[in-house]
């Protein structure tokens, strides 16, 4: 039973995400469907649900809980949803303090910080934690008249950590006809701590070792350029002539993209390429039977494949002290792990559905919250 209020004040000075309801959106599922996860790919719209439910964390999932929430408050008249995209980082301290009731995270939940065992604590119980959200990071960039450049992780690397710094520096990699120019780099990077960070990083670390001798966190390790968020990094780029920067694939349209090194091709970022990696990849190590985290294979050569990708999870507990939060937050993850859910996410923000059988688990853990 979660032991902490969650009525407690947010972190001051940051945005809420709520979304007006639309009579429009889940018309078609107000008999709130099947409560079975094995029928149809998991629950319809949720109905029946009542109140306000407060969730934090990953910026990257932004567009894609906006459209989840649209989703099922339409199906639930009264019923709120309150998404403050504020990072991976203070999402999850946020869930471990108990000032809100879920959690979306770019960076899986673990006891390499401790985060895991107090998570535990509030609680009551081991955490659920599953995949939600499946994306490609862009490394974009703000060059006049390219498009798309090529370049291998270590090159990658080497510009992240200010080993290269002009445009016309890079030539072996790029395909016929395109020429980079003769002006400087600026990488831009968050400032704020993010999972989109850390999986950036992670990526580098293990495509590029002798590049990239920084490990994965959280904050970025090199100074430089930086902005806050997701957002904040895009407008970076776009206002800077010469820059480059990470970021979710969907909040990145209009700038340019890098095609990345993967074998002895060069692949663009897309859904399709994110959801191959995750088909490769195994669970991370010593997960129990509600967590689901996966170690992300970064230095995948499956054809098609895209390494730079962030897997992004829900966090939320098995059980709560009141039944009106148990349950908004399963009724609220039913729909988001639902194949109606992965696909409203696909169509409104470009991310991967899950595939079935890694859908079909998430399915089955969220639907015993509250059992």
């Amino acid at each position: 039973m979660i032991r902490t209020s969650l009525r407690r004040v947010l972190v001051p000075g940051i945005a809420v995400l709520t979304v007006a309801a639309l009579s429009a959106c889940g018309a078609s599922n107000e008999d709130g469907g099947s409560d079975d996860p094995s029928e149809g790919g998991g629950a319809a719209t949720s109905a029946g649900l009542t109140g306000v439910l407060k969730g934090a964390g990953a910026t990257s999932q932004e567009k894609a809980q906006e459209a989840w929430t649209i989703a099922v408050q339409g199906a639930n008249d009264g019923f709120e949803v309150q998404y403050q995209p504020i990072g991976s980082t203070d999402g999850r301290a946020n869930f471990v303090s108990g000032a809100v009731a879920f959690a979306g995270t770019d960076s899986a939940l673990n006891d390499e910080d401790g985060q895991l065992t107090a998570a535990t604590e509030t609680c009551g119980g081991e955490p659920i934690q599953v995949p939600a959200y499946v994306s490609p990071i862009a490394i974009a960039f703000n060059l006049p008249d390219i498009d798309s450049v090529q370049l291998s992780a270590d090159t990658v690397a080497q510009i992240f950590d200010g080993k290269i710094t002009n445009w016309s520096e890079i030539t072996d990699e790029q395909a016929d006809g395109v020429e980079l120019p003769d002006l400087d780099i600026t990488p831009v990077h968050r400032s704020d701590d993010s999972g989109t960070t850390k999986n950036f990083t992670d990526y580098l670390g293990k495509a590029a070792p002798d590049s990239w001798p920084y490990e994965a966190e959280d904050a970025f390790p090199v100074d430089g350029e930086a902005a806050d968020g997701t957002s904040g990094v895009i407008q970076q780029i776009t206002s800077i002539e010469g820059a480059i920067g990470y970021a979710d694939n969907s909040q990145a349209e209009g700038l340019g993209k890098v095609s990345v090194g993967v074998g002895d091709s060069f692949v663009a970022p897309s859904p399709e390429g994110a959801a191959k990696v995750l088909e490769v990849s195994p669970p991370a190590e010593g997960v129990s039977d509600v967590d689901m985290a996966v170690a992300l294979d970064r230095t995948t050569t499956e054809d098609g494949a895209y390494p730079v990708v962030l897997l992004s999870y829900l966090v939320a507990c098995q059980s709560y002290d009141d039944e009106e939060t148990t349950a908004n937050v399963k009724g609220y993850l039913e729909y988001i792990v639902s194949d109606e859910g992965q696909q409203t996410a696909a169509s409104e923000a470009g991310s991967a559905p899950l595939g079935e059988a890694t859908a079909a688990k998430a399915q089955e853990i969220v639907a015993k919250i509250g059992g």
